[in-house]
């Protein structure tokens, strides 16, 4: 499952075949249209230059906490204050939206920049801290890719951000592998 936490935090691209190829994609603007699109929300594109930095704090933070979660570890005070400061550069407005009989009620931001996008993504990261299980955060398995993800499978042993592109690859190099020490395919 793509969350708007993640998608952010793999903004830092790392070619998953082995190639060691990297690419940190918040400086791309149209990386940057895409996310707040697929998203929806407002900040201007270009991202302006002085933002950049704290974005990319963030997001090295977030990845560092969602790896700790993923190895099994916990929160801690500072991780709590790190989100609380996030979403306090954000503010919202509520409204209720909808037709008689399917009213909701909407969180509307009041600002229309980057750091208020920060702010829904650190929302987002604790709503699913809060409202999920710690044990489903993972860091896929293929070594070259680094992709975090939420695990929302029901048996909770999904391993690779994408089984056809990580997860077949590292198959492929495991049967290699066999191959290369002598076992036949099929020998265990």
């Amino acid at each position: 499952m793509e969350t708007l936490w993640s998608d952010f935090i793999n903004s830092e691209w790392h070619d998953w075949r082995g190639s060691g190829r990297s690419e940190d994609r918040l400086e791309f603007p149209d990386w940057q249209a895409r996310f707040l699109r697929d998203w929806r929300l407002n900040a201007p594109v270009p991202a302006p230059a002085e933002d950049i930095p704290s974005m990319r704090s963030f997001r090295e933070r977030l990845h560092a906490l969602a790896t700790r979660l993923a190895a099994g570890g916990d929160m801690d005070e500072g991780d709590w204050r790190m989100l609380n400061e996030h979403l306090a550069l954000g503010a919202v407005k509520r409204r209720l939206t909808g037709e008689p009989g399917a009213v909701k009620l909407d969180f509307v931001a009041v600002a229309e920049d980057w750091p208020q996008v920060l702010a829904e993504i650190a929302a987002s990261f604790g709503e699913t801290v809060l409202e999920g299980e710690k044990g489903r955060f993972r860091v896929c398995d293929n070594p070259d890719c680094r992709w975090v993800f939420y695990d929302d499978t029901r048996n909770r042993t999904k391993k690779y951000c994408d089984d056809k592109m990580c997860g077949n690859l590292m198959k492929v190099r495991r049967f290699r592998a066999r191959r290369k020490g002598g076992q036949e395919p099929g020998e265990t």
